[in-house]
């Protein structure tokens, strides 16, 4: 595991799709360039469970009664974060994406061998929404209940997401 430099993103509602503006997105960069094929059971060790392999969905969607950690495990690609007015990440093999409840997503371009792990703190099961106008006002309510995670999804109880994202909910 490789020394985590992280970027952070912060999103604002913008009418249409929530995102979460007291929590930013955080993307290590590169942390787990070495080790891409021991990313799920990392997650799952930090219970982020109900993991599953695949890629990102190409339209925007969210999750707004859980927060979600992406693994790219192979390839990269270049996720649209935070909606139509959000910002183009570039994501490669190592890269890691921890989205809180609430963050629109969706996949711009990627390689044709592009993969990642997606988890969850605790193995919630996550539901998914589009932006439809029923979508966002249950969204609403939905999201300031998500409780903060108890551990990193990539370095445990001390890991960055501790500091992050505590300091910003308070």
């Amino acid at each position: 595991m490789r020394e985590t430099e992280i970027a952070t993103y912060f999103f604002e509602d913008d009418g249409v799709m929530p995102n979460n503006r007291l929590l930013p997105v955080l993307v290590y960069l590169g942390v787990m360039q070495d080790d891409t094929g021991r990313i799920e059971q990392l997650f799952n060790q930090n219970n982020w469970r109900n993991s599953w392999t695949n890629g990102v969905f190409d339209y925007h969607h969210y999750h707004s009664n859980t927060h979600e950690v992406l693994g790219v495990t192979k390839g990269s690609a270049t996720l649209q974060l935070g909606g139509e007015q959000g910002a183009a990440v570039h994501v490669q093999a190592g890269d890691i994406v921890v989205l809180p409840a609430g963050t629109v997503h969706k996949r711009l371009t990627s390689s044709a061998d592009f993969q990642v792990v997606g988890a969850y703190p605790d193995g919630m099961h996550y539901n998914l929404r589009k932006g439809k106008p029923d979508d966002r006002l249950a969204a609403l309510d939905e999201i300031p209940l998500v409780p903060l995670p108890g551990t990193d999804p990539v370095h445990g109880h001390n890991g960055p997401l501790m500091k992050y994202w505590r300091i910003q909910a308070t």
